[in-house]
């Protein structure tokens, strides 16, 4: 098949790159996924109720993940810890609806440098619980860009509609719970296994507001919504992939690229044009990214 042959190949061509180099590359690919996939919601959830919004994209998740789960039997996908498997199935459909919820309200490129606030609970969570090294390249680059996400977000929470930033900023720390115990399930789960169960859960514990909430659907929409989950779930997959390579901390610099991506997406497809604070912002926050990757190239 020609996706195993390109799998395959790129294996290869990766074998010699380090841990942590992986571990970036893998973050970075998830960083673009999820970029055209906030944009692909936001569209939707301008027209739709968040809950169901939110319950048709993982449902459609799913269904890109069953041909896999079928081909290699679904003894291979059954997982070794399903009470932390809907853990985090529960965390993350919390995050979810207080992002969804927000996301309509907030410019593409705004939406991205608020998420750049997870990094940090993810670090310091995993220098608690998992007690990985921090050096101070990692603090360090992460707080440079966590300034520039302030450069980013504070004008906005100043204004009249910084309700919504708020909202979405409380997602954060949820969102965060939810990829540690990701991380910590990497030890047991293969990336796939992960995956298809993320999907399950957050389809079960979104259903019940999703009926409530439910609106018709065009053809369009539903298409959107098949783009969707294949982008959701090729993000989560390479998301996965990059804990497992490297330690949570190394790769979490890596996302403030994010901002670049939606900055341009955001631009084509919805007319925002980041603003001069955006783009400052978003200049400090690659800074830092692009000296750290040199330093953890060098270690």
């Amino acid at each position: 098949m020609p996706i195993l042959a390109l799998t395959a190949q790129l294996r290869h061509r990766t074998s010699h790159w380090s841990p942590v180099t992986r571990g970036l590359a893998w973050s970075i690919a998830s960083g673009l996924l999820f970029s055209l996939l906030n944009a692909t919601t936001r569209r939707l959830t301008l027209e739709l109720p968040t809950s169901q919004a939110q319950f048709l994209r993982y449902l459609f998740g799913l269904v890109v993940l069953l041909p896999l789960m079928l081909h290699r039997g679904i003894g291979n996908y059954m997982p070794k810890q399903m009470a932390g498997q809907f853990t985090r199935g529960a965390l993350h459909t919390l995050g979810l609806y207080l992002w969804y919820a927000a996301l309509p309200h907030i410019p593409l490129a705004d939406t991205t440098a608020i998420g750049f606030t997870t990094p940090i609970f993810i670090m310091i969570g995993a220098w608690l619980f998992f007690r990985e090294p921090m050096r101070w390249e990692r603090w360090l680059a992460t707080g440079i860009g966590f300034g520039g996400v302030l450069i980013v977000v504070a004008p906005k929470l100043a204004g009249t509609g910084g309700g919504w930033p708020l909202l979405m900023l409380a997602s954060a720390p949820i969102f965060a719970a939810s990829f540690l115990l990701t991380k910590a399930l990497t030890r047991h789960e293969s990336a796939g296994v992960i995956l298809l169960w993320q999907a399950i859960s957050v389809s079960l514990f979104s259903l019940p507001l999703a009926i409530w909430h439910w609106a018709p659907v065009s053809p369009w929409q539903w298409a959107a919504f098949a783009l969707s989950g294949l982008l959701g779930s090729a993000g989560h997959y390479c998301l996965t992939r990059s804990y497992a390579a490297a330690d949570i901390s190394a790769t979490q610099s890596a996302k403030f690229l994010d901002l670049v991506w939606s900055a341009a997406i955001g631009w084509l497809l919805f007319a925002d044009l980041p603003s001069e604070t955006t783009l400052i912002g978003g200049a400090v926050i690659c800074a830092s990214t692009l000296w750290v990757a040199r330093r953890e190239r060098q270690t």
